[in-house]
């Protein structure tokens, strides 16, 4: 027997909540516009016009199926769709496919195609292409992602149907296949990327711009709203209060708040929070970070809230482990207290583990972030009360990819961790063969929770594991965790429609000049 799931409702609703926080300006949707204040002109959209959007790095890959950085994602999400997509509130909405349902044993999900889905070349999407595009990114992402290593088959049942069948229950499959659907046996897509977005790809030069145009057959009607959008690289980020001020830049996220309050007159500064775990990631194979008390040392050497005060005028909400807030339900408030701001008791554990006179060692950090550089210095300075010497690393996004990421050849670093909609891959990446672990964390005991936690199909014990694994990372202090941090963007005066997600997103589809 199957349960028929309504993909209105919030992301398999017995199972995850995502709540977002801290809104606030003009991101609701066309038919929620905001009430005008007494002195304002009503203002309502207008199609056409070309929009330019500030991205802080490069894409990684125009292949929605290859890429990494969550920052090339946000971008390709205006051209590539799902089977289902998420919503500002969270939800999974209709998008390749009109309705699925889940086998009560979690092992069998079944998807109904949507009728007047073309692609970007005007060919119909079929059963063909669905499944050729799952069985693609399986076959390019299961080492990065395990949960594809649990899917057995991908497979027609008819014309507009298709069935994906798996080994042990997982209830949360649901969450990873947001991942854009191409046309069957399309090897071009790293060069000439197709979708069934809003937009469609018009031209890419690397360290300059991605160009994406209107999709007159999008099934939506009336939508999106402008013609062109240009995602400009800013590899210089000295340079953009510039860009915005001169007009060549309309909208840019990841703003720090002397940003924002440098552009505060000039532009609507809109406030939301990132939705991401921000944290000082050690690597636990390299000393002295594979000793718990130095780990539990720097957490005590470290005050979150000064680094909240002074990196964002005290926005943002301190965390304790690798969980943010928008998980709402799994998510386990308690541990943000876990280590308090003690400087003594810190040279307490810096003595007892052999290192009563502290120590060096460098936090290498994506110089493509302000947010991230402007903690680290501040990191670095509170560091100096309990005697430990760091001293920053800034390096570009590619070599932090392969450096970091990849080859794991780094001390600590600090940068901020997305997820998809899916608690499990909040915590993946924690498991001691994950090839994402980069962190090199190893725990025999957060492996068996791990897989305890996404077999049950049971909602109460699947929240009770998941605050379990987020107790056993904050009491080995496999990292620092610091702050979901505040999400800080310029948008200009003319402009309406920006909406805020709980995933990494730029939805342009939704963006407007005002009349």
């Amino acid at each position: 027997m199957k349960t028929k799931v309504k993909l209105l409702l919030m992301v398999f609703v017995v199972i995850f909540s995502v709540v977002l926080y801290g809104c606030s300006g003009d991101k609701n949707n066309v038919d929620n516009e905001q009430t005008p204040a007494a002195d304002e002109t009503p203002r309502t959209p207008r199609y056409g016009g070309s929009v330019v959007v500030g991205t802080l790095q490069d894409l990684d890959s125009l292949d929605p199926h290859k890429a990494v950085a969550a920052g090339t994602k946000e971008v390709l999400f205006n051209v590539f769709e799902g089977l289902v997509k998420p919503d500002e509130s969270g939800e999974l909405i209709p998008a390749v496919a009109s309705d699925y349902t889940i086998s009560e044993d979690g092992k069998v999900y079944t998807f109904t195609l949507r009728d007047n889905v073309v692609f970007h070349n005007g060919e119909k999407v079929t059963v063909a292409d669905v499944i050729y595009s799952l069985n693609r990114y399986i076959s390019l992402n299961k080492q990065m992602e395990p949960v594809l290593s649990n899917i057995i088959e991908v497979k027609e049942i008819d014309d507009k149907t298709i069935e994906i069948s798996l080994n042990e229950t997982d209830t949360e499959l649901i969450g990873f296949l947001t991942i854009g659907i191409i046309p069957n046996e399309y090897d071009e897509s790293a060069t000439k990327p197709i979708g069934t977005g809003p937009f469609k790809f018009l031209s890419y030069t690397p360290m300059e711009s991605f160009k994406v145009v209107r999709n007159e057959d999008y099934y939506l009607e009336n939508t999106p709203y402008l013609d062109e959008v240009i995602f400009k690289v800013i590899t210089n980020t000295d340079s953009v209060i510039m860009d915005l001020l001169s007009g060549s830049v309309d909208i840019l996220a990841y703003l720090t708040s002397n940003q924002a309050k440098q552009l505060e007159n000039d532009f609507n500064i809109e406030e939301g929070n990132m939705n991401l775990v921000q944290g000082l990631f050690l690597n636990n194979e390299v000393e002295p970070f594979n000793k718990k008390e130095v780990r539990q040392a720097l957490y005590h050497g470290i005050d979150r809230q000064g680094i909240l005060d002074m990196v964002a005028d005290g926005k943002g909400e301190i965390i304790g482990s690798n969980m943010f807030p928008g998980f709402a339900k799994y998510y386990n408030k308690d541990l943000a207290n876990l280590y308090e701001y003690n400087p003594e008791k810190a040279k307490t554990l810096l003595s007892d583990a052999g290192y009563p006179n502290g120590f060096t060692f460098t936090i290498t950090v994506p110089s493509n972030y302000p947010y991230h550089v402007d903690t680290a210095q501040v990191i670095v300075e509170q560091l100096k009360q309990i005697g430990v010497d760091a001293t920053i690393k800034q390096v570009e996004w590619a070599t932090w990819l392969s450096d970091v990421y990849s080859a794991r050849n780094y001390e600590s670093t600090i940068i901020g961790l997305d997820a998809k909609l899916a608690p499990r891959d909040v915590l993946e990446r924690y498991q001691s063969d994950a090839s994402g672990n980069f962190v090199n964390y190893s725990s025999q005991e957060f492996d068996e929770v791990f897989e305890k936690a996404t077999r049950t199909t049971d909602d109460s014990e699947k929240v009770a594991y998941y605050m379990e694994l987020q107790e056993l990372l904050a009491n080995d202090a496999a990292s620092i965790y610091l702050q979901d941090p505040s999400l800080l963007v310029a948008v200009n005066k003319e402009l309406g429609g920006y909406t805020f997600y709980p995933v990494y997103v730029q939805d342009m589809s939704k963006v407007y000049y005002k009349e």
